[in-house]
Parts: structure tokens; C-alpha cells; sequence
């Protein structure tokens, strides 16, 4: 059942975005500052001969680069200077999220509200430097042992290379939060969105290119736009799926005013883990294929070469292997992003209980259960996502490396923005009908 703002939110006439300014101008900042992206993806850095480097790139299996290349929008293909994009500081956010649900002093540093979010945002940037500073370092040195790339390699190479990736990732990680703030939605995303849509295109005219010289059927080009119209309205429907538990708050009495009772919900969502497990599951598993693709051009070989033959794309070990990543880590990560306990705590220090349910101790086994429940049915909904993708790349010889990683995150995305967008026209049609009763009150 949709609340009262969802559904003021369904009636808004999105025309009302031309008839404001502020609107417009958010729009059209978000719009330009994708495109300066979207350009920086495409400046090679100093000192490499980016068509060796891509050919080298293209030519064998890279494991965790072409996950990251993917989140980069080409980027790291071209080796350009956002080729780290934003993911040293997605990787930093996550970090000290799980840490300040884990260390006592940063958990109370969390609780302090504006002022605490502040002192871990602060925390994420230098986090994100030391990050920032070790894959760029890793990057120069993988540049400089391959034949024909750099052109001058050496100290001075490294030095730039690290600054420039650096410098990148830092100005990304600005660029994101001038969207968030003077934009449209959240622009750590938007800037991951922009680089996974930058690549559609290319995927649609390589799969009709196939199709029309024969190597894959018609039907199965039509099967697949249908079967990806299905899974975005599966995936729509499960990110909006809430259990909804009923609290109650009894009456009370201030001064000689009695307040009556009131009911409200607690929204736990279907899905509290996001896209978080399959991005650690898709990592952890790359891995082994990326230690190995460098071990391999040193002259280097053995356990690893044979491991990843049984954990490539489509095998039956690799499947099983990222289902149970992905369950284990959205058990894992919904347990410390949501405490029943803290929860439980907070209703009862505001009156509230839920019907049948004694407050304190009794009140977080019972949310505890219900999240457990839900968060199975949310890690299956997971796994069948992201599964469906890799049996259509393994058997069905699709070019798509659009995975059902990438597929949560731009639907994901889509649907907070846009539902940001119903935030801000609501919000300017709350002010239109208070200074129409202010004006109201005045004639009178």
C-alpha cells in the first residue's frame, strides 16, 4: 500500500519542471557535469601509447579490470586519467561505514548527528587518498611491465602516473558532491550510471551487427529485449518491496492537553543490502583471473591458471560459488548497515511498541526474525539477477558485459533520481499553497 507522499508523488504533472527555474538549472548543471566526465574518460595519460595499451587490454582476460573498466565507462580500456573513476572512494564510504558499526569510537562519533557525519565524511576523504595512492601506484608499475606501452618508464613515470589518477579520482569525488548538492540526485551514482549507460549503445550495435551476419538468431535477439523488459520490471518491483511493521504510540498527556494515539510503520526493505553484494562477490571471484592474466605475462604459472579455468564465466563452480557469495554478503552487510537492537531502543525511548510485542528485548528478536526472513527472499532476488545475465554471456554468446550488477545499479539509480525529482515538486508545491494562504490572509 503506497503512503499518502507516494501517492501526491504519482499525481505530479512533471511539465512543472519547465516552469521552474530552479529546477532547470539543477538539471542542466547535473547534464554538464556528466559530460566533463564523460570527456576526462577519453584524455590517455602522459607517457603511454594508449593503442598498445588497448590492444594489450583487449587481447586476453582481465578479470577485475574489465569489472572496473565496465563501472568506468571505458575508461581503464583507454587508460585515461579517471581510470580509477570514483571507486577508490565508493570503496572508502564502505569502509568506514562497516567500521563505524564496528569501532566503538566511530560508532559514537556517528551518533553525534550533522556535526559526526562531517568528522566520517572527512574520514572517507583521507581514506580515499591512501586508497587512491596504492591502485594508481599498482597501475604505473603493471603499465611499465608490459611490452611497447610506456614510453620513457621510470620514477618520473610512476610520480606522474600516480598524481594524475590521483588528481582524477579527487576531482571526481568533488564533482559527485557538487551534484549531489547543486544537482540532481546523488552524484558518486550518477557518475558510475554515466559510465555503465556510456556503453549501451556500442552492446546493441555489436549484438545486431552478430545478428545480421548470422552468428546469433533472430529470435534470440527479440527473446533477450523481451526477457531485459521483464527483469527491470522485476527489479522495480522488488527495490520498492517493504515489510511494514505496525508501532503504535499510546496516548499522552502535556499539561491539560490530551494527545490522542497514533499508528505509524517501520519500512524494512526487501533488499537492505542494495547492489553492495554482488559488487564484493564479482570482485572476490575476478580475482584470481586478474593475479593470474599478470602471472602469466611474467612467465609465471600454475595453481592459479588452474583455478581460474574452474571459476570461469558460465562454469558450474563459478556459479555456485557467486551465489553463495552474494547470500553470504547480503546477510552480512543487511546485519551491520540495520540494528534491531538500536531500533528496538529507539521506539521504546519514544513510546512506541509494536502491537503484541513487549518493548525492549522482545521487540529486536521480533525485528531481527522478520529481517532475516526478508533478507532471504532479498539475497534470492540477488542471485537470480545477477545469475540470468552470466547464462546469457556464457551460452548464448552475447557481447553484453552488461551484468546484473550493473543492471541493479542503473535501475537503482534511475529510481532514486527520479524519485528526487518527485522530492523537489513536491516540495515547490507545498511552498506554491503556503504563500497562496499567506496571500489569502493578508486580502482578508
Amino acid at each position: 500500500m503506497a503512503s499518502a507522499a507516494e501517492q501526491l508523488a504519482a499525481n505530479i504533472n512533471f511539465s512543472a519542471i519547465g516552469k521552474s527555474e530552479e529546477h532547470k538549472k539543477r538539471i542542466w548543471f547535473t547534464l554538464g557535469a556528466l559530460i566533463i566526465y564523460r570527456l576526462g574518460t577519453y584524455i590517455p595519460l602522459p607517457g603511454i601509447d594508449p593503442a598498445a595499451f588497448e590492444a594489450s587490454f583487449t587481447g586476453k582476460q582481465q578479470g577485475v579490470l574489465e569489472l572496473f573498466n565496465m563501472f568506468a565507462g571505458g575508461a581503464v580500456q583507454r587508460m585515461a586519467i579517471f581510470a580509477l573513476n570514483i571507486m577508490p572512494y565508493i570503496s572508502a564510504s564502505i569502509i568506514i561505514q562497516l567500521l563505524s558499526s564496528v569501532v566503538p569510537s566511530l560508532e559514537a562519533i556517528k551518533k553525534e548527528g550533522e556535526g559526526g557525519r562531517k568528522i566520517l565524511n572527512q574520514y572517507t576523504r583521507y581514506l580515499t587518498v591512501v586508497l587512491a595512492l596504492f591502485q594508481a601506484y599498482g597501475i604505473s608499475i603493471g603499465l611499465e611491465g608490459q611490452t611497447g606501452v610506456v614510453s620513457d618508464p621510470g620514477m618520473f613515470f610512476r610520480i606522474s602516473t600516480v598524481l594524475t589518477l590521483l588528481g582524477g579520482t579527487m576531482f571526481l569525488m568533488w564533482l559527485g558532491e557538487q551534484i549531489t548538492a547543486r544537482g540532481i540526485g546523488n552524484g558518486s551514482s550518477l557518475i558510475i550510471f554515466a559510465g555503465i549507460v556510456a556503453a549501451f549503445p556500442s552492446a546493441i550495435v555489436s549484438t545486431l551487427e552478430l545478428g545480421r551476419q548470422g552468428a546469433i538468431s533472430t529470435a534470440l535477439i527479440l527473446g533477450v529485449i523481451v526477457m531485459s523488459i521483464v527483469v527491470v520490471a522485476f527489479i522495480i518491483f522488488m527495490e520498492r518491496a517493504q515489510r511494514r511493521l505496525l508501532i503504535t504510540y499510546p496516548k499522552r498527556q502535556v499539561g491539560n492537553r490530551v494527545y490522542e494515539g497514533q499508528t505509524s510503520f517501520l519500512p524494512l526493505k526487501l533488499n537492505t543490502s542494495g547492489v553492495i553484494p554482488p559488487i564484493f562477490a564479482s570482485s572476490l571471484l575476478l580475482l584470481p583471473t586478474t593475479i593470474a592474466s599478470f602471472s602469466q605475462s611474467q612467465g609465471g604459472s600454475g595453481f592459479l591458471a588452474t583455478l581460474t579455468t574452474y571459476l570461469g564465466h558460465g562454469r558450474p563452480l563459478y556459479m555456485l560459488v557467486y551465489v553463495g557469495l552474494i547470500v553470504f554478503f547480503a546477510f552480512f552487510y543487511t546485519a551491520i548497515v540495520f540494528n534491531p537492537t538500536e531500533t528496538a531502543d529507539n521506539l521504546k525511548k519514544h513510546g512506541g511498541f509494536l502491537p503484541g510485542i513487549r518493548p525492549g528485548e522482545r521487540t529486536a528478536q521480533f525485528i531481527d526474525s522478520v529481517l532475516v526472513r526478508i533478507t532471504v527472499l532479498g539475497a534470492a532476488y540477488l542471485a537470480i539477477i545477477c545469475l540470468l545475465p552470466e547464462i546469457l554471456i556464457s551460452y548464448a554468446a552475447l557481447p553484453f558485459y552488461f551484468g546484473g550488477t550493473s543492471l541493479l545499479i542503473v535501475v537503482s539509480v534511475t529510481m532514486d533520481t527520479v524519485a528526487q525529482v518527485h522530492g523537489h515538486l513536491q516540495a515547490q508545491q507545498y511552498e506554491g499553497l503556503v504563500k497562496k494562504a499567506k496571500l489569502r490572509g493578508r486580502k482578508r
